[in-house]
């Protein structure tokens, strides 16, 4: 083959090649980037009536600003919806780091079964899942009349679980055997050998796994209104009730605050983790 041919071929490939993104873009033009411009157009703008009796949409405006820093309900809401969340997220990784490291140990575990049974609450219907924790916590006594923090928070771990297991049990298949050997070898004990080898080496998985679980915690909220019956309310609750409501604006505005801890938050993580992994792939 000439390499006139060759290059002809190569070209050919690369404009074909192109053209399969063209489907994604135009789904996160459509789902991703104009519901965005429709959230920023309504969190600051306001109705108001002229004297004529006519409704009119006026843009910019401060109102939904105003809104919520002005009530200290909402606020307290923010900030209750951020520490369950930080909870929430802790105890995943208390719970799902040791699980992920025994189920990535091929002396342990030398097939995906145990893998499967634990990620396969995540193909389950989110508000089934909800429901059956639900008739089990009441079977245990703790339901929203006497317990509705505890009965929430054990239910935001239960349905968040997997997704901290999955991307750590990921990670953990990639460690790095020889280098922890290498640290036993030279002396560490098992402490020393999880803190400065396995520790770093599974920092992006734990990225991974606190991304998937600090924000869907804050945005969920069937957990929380099936489990303490109403009683513990987060932000994405309160989210859902101001556009149940019809207040677009102050609704909006809320979830506007939401993406932007979700920016913030993915910011702060891919650099922690790309810092991380680099200096953890250097220690020995």
């Amino acid at each position: 083959m000439s390499k006139k041919t060759s290059g002809v071929n190569r070209n050919f490939f690369h404009f074909q090649r192109k053209y399969l993104a063209f489907p994604y873009a135009v789904f996160l033009i459509l789902f991703v980037i104009i519901p965005i411009l429709i959230i920023v157009f309504y969190a600051f703008t306001a109705e108001e009536i002229r004297p004529d009796g006519s409704i009119v949409t006026v843009f910019p405006r401060v109102e939904s600003f105003v809104n919520f820093f002005s009530n200290w309900s909402k606020i307290n809401v923010l900030f209750v919806s951020i520490f369950i969340a930080l909870q929430t997220t802790l105890l995943c990784l208390l719970i799902g780091y040791p699980l992920a490291y025994f189920l990535a140990d091929k002396k342990v575990n030398k097939n995906a079964v145990l893998v499967t049974l634990f990620v396969a609450p995540m193909w389950i219907n989110f508000v089934l899942r909800t429901g059956a924790t639900r008739d089990l916590l009441t079977w245990m006594n703790i339901n929203g009349g006497n317990a509705p923090y505890l009965a929430t928070l054990i239910g935001m771990v239960q349905n968040y679980l997997p997704f901290v297991i999955l991307p750590l049990y990921t990670t953990m298949l990639k460690l790095d055997k020889s280098q922890i050997e290498a640290a036993a070898d030279l002396g560490a004990n098992p402490v020393q050998v999880f803190f400065k080898s396995i520790l770093p080496q599974s920092v992006p998985g734990i990225v991974s796994a606190c991304t998937m679980t600090f924000m869907p915690t804050m945005s969920s909220y069937v957990i929380s209104d099936t489990l303490s019956e109403g009683k513990i309310t987060l932000f994405g609750n309160y989210i859902n009730l101001e556009f149940s409501n019809k207040a677009w604006n102050d609704g909006s505005f809320m979830a506007l605050i939401m993406l932007a801890i979700i920016g913030i938050s993915m910011l702060l993580t891919s650099n922690t983790g790309e810092k991380e992994e680099s200096r953890g792939a250097g220690l020995w």
